[in-house]
């Protein structure tokens, strides 16, 4: 998996941050969606990898309880990132409690998370009520 993030991050618009990330989302059957952040000059406008993977596998037809894990790489820093809070929404919302996040390292060290614990106090559809 680090190969390919390795290559995919490659294809990051990162002219700002010059923070390339690449993100896999593979789901419960196998079937593997790629994304890179996107970013403009209009900051709000940028898009993190994580989100644009999981809503690609979504344009495709899957639904909350499809993801199997989730990959993430920044090839920029020889440290472990992990995803921003708005990714950690979409992820807690899409993804089963128990599914795995793997992070890397540009370096190939990774560490792993289940959902559950990289967003341990979810905002769902409880807190709407």
């Amino acid at each position: 998996m680090k190969e390919e993030l390795l290559e995919l991050g490659r294809n990051s618009y990162s002219p700002y941050s010059h923070f390339r990330v690449a993100s896999i989302a593979i789901m419960k059957d196998g079937k593997k969606f790629s994304g890179v952040n996107v970013e403009n000059a209009s900051y709000g406008a940028c898009v993190c990898a994580e989100r644009i993977a999981i809503f690609s596998a979504i344009a495709a037809g899957y639904k909350k309880g499809d993801f199997k894990e989730l990959h993430i790489m920044c090839l920029d820093s020889k440290q472990i990132s992990t995803s921003c809070f708005a990714c950690r929404q979409v992820i807690s919302e899409l993804f089963d409690k128990t599914a795995k996040v793997i992070c890397y390292s540009s370096e190939g060290e990774t560490k792993e998370f289940t959902v559950e614990e990289l967003c341990p106090y979810p905002f769902d559809e409880d807190d709407l009520k």
